[in-house]
């Protein structure tokens, strides 16, 4: 197949988050003998080591200039007279519009796929896609993200964005799904939630996996007891996770485990966070950082406080690939076979989260048996490798269909 990726924000081998998925799909596809190009917007200037971890498995590869922020008075006209409802217009781009023109028009793809549902509107009815068969790939459904926002944040700034947020949206982001050749899920559970609005959809679950040989359990060097969370903070269920929990959990745990410490892994630590960890030293927020795997090294609990948006939580994965014992919500264990005490441990509030990561630190004999428990699933269900084998079959379906 000649496969082109459509893709919100540039993924190499490095990435954490979403974009790591894409990039094991790239590098997976290519290895089979399968010819692929990639167009993504990137964020920020990669460095050369960066493009070249993609570009070697990519036919053609192109970047487009993110998305400049816009002023008042256009966010206000975009809202009113734009050609998308305005949530997508975060992302509205005639760059990306010309790049997939050129790149089309330069060579014959037999399937186009966006990955996130933010750059499929640039499949959505686009002339210049005629006679390619058109995949989306849903990482997280907007519309059913922006209403949870609403219902959690109420009346803060938050919640009274995501209400402006939602105009339109519904209608225009199903309308799209309802055009694509295919729509794809990471789970069963965002399979069905997209079904409940729209019956008709041609869906296909392609679930995350995890590099199980780069993440596996180490010795873990002395330190101070650690509870850890990872995650891309620009993405705001990842900071509405972490200062849910530090503000109204980690008091508590603190009062239990006084010298522990709350490892917080990511880019794009925002104020609020920040804030946080100025007032508390024991919280240590690290930003960008080249690789993860030191840092679950060094953690005794990996904890997953996410309420909000959907979609698989590929750090979860990491982190019982890497032997460390897992406390999470049920939504942060979405798409997971989760058996609450045996492969992690299920909590719904900041405070039960944190009672929980207590007795984890506390029980040195329940924290190694799910722990075992977590990479052995890890080891039989979800190496990348396996989920780019379902995506491969369903490719090659929608292809030949």
């Amino acid at each position: 197949m000649n496969i082109l990726f459509v893709v919100k924000e540039f993924p190499h081998s490095r990435v954490i988050g979403g974009p790591i998925i894409i990039y094991n799909r790239v590098k997976y596809l290519a290895r089979a003998g399968h010819a692929v190009s990639l167009v993504a917007f990137k964020p920020y200037e990669p460095s050369p080591e960066q493009v070249e971890s993609i570009a070697r498995y990519c036919e053609d590869l192109r970047l487009v200039p993110p998305v400049p922020r816009r002023g008042a008075m256009r966010r206000a006209r975009d809202f009113c007279l734009g050609p998308v409802p305005p949530y997508f217009m975060l992302n509205y781009s005639e760059e990306m519009y010309e790049a997939i023109r050129v790149m089309v028009r330069d060579r014959a793809y037999d399937v186009a796929v966006s990955e996130y549902s933010m750059v499929a509107q640039y499949l959505y009815r686009n002339p210049d896609l005629e006679g390619i068969r058109r995949v989306m790939s849903v990482h997280e459904c907007y519309y059913l993200a922006r209403r949870k926002v609403r219902q959690v944040q109420g009346l803060s700034r938050e919640g009274l964005a995501a209400c402006l947020q939602l105009k339109g949206l519904k209608e225009f982001e199903f309308d799209m799904y309802a055009d694509a050749d295919k729509v794809l899920t990471l789970t069963e559970e965002g399979r069905d939630e997209l079904l409940v609005i729209r019956p008709g959809l041609d869906i296909s679950v392609v679930p995350h996996g995890v590099d199980t040989e780069g993440f596996r359990p180490v010795e873990r060097p002395p330190g101070p007891p650690t509870v850890m969370f990872l995650g891309n903070y620009l993405h705001d269920p990842n900071r509405d996770a972490m200062v849910w929990f530090a503000t109204e959990g980690w008091p508590r745990l603190k009062r239990e485990v006084p010298d522990c410490r709350f490892l917080v892994v990511g880019r794009g630590p925002t104020p609020d966070m920040q804030e946080l960890a100025r007032r508390d030293p024991s919280i240590v927020l690290t930003g960008t950082v080249d690789e993860v795997q030191p840092y679950f090294a060094e953690s005794d609990v990996f904890i997953c406080p996410v309420r909000m948006g959907g979609g698989f939580r590929g750090k979860v994965l990491e982190a019982m690939a890497s032997g460390v014992p897992v406390v999470s919500t049920s939504l942060g264990a979405e798409g997971l076979p989760a058996l609450d005490g045996e492969n992690m441990v299920l909590a719904e509030t900041p405070v039960s989260l944190a009672a929980e990561a207590v007795r984890l630190l506390r029980d040195g004999e329940a924290a190694s048996r799910i722990a075992a428990n977590a990479r052995l699933l890890m080891e039989e269900k979800f190496s990348w490798q396996h989920g780019v084998e379902i995506l491969e079959k369903v490719l090659l379906e929608v292809v030949t269909s």
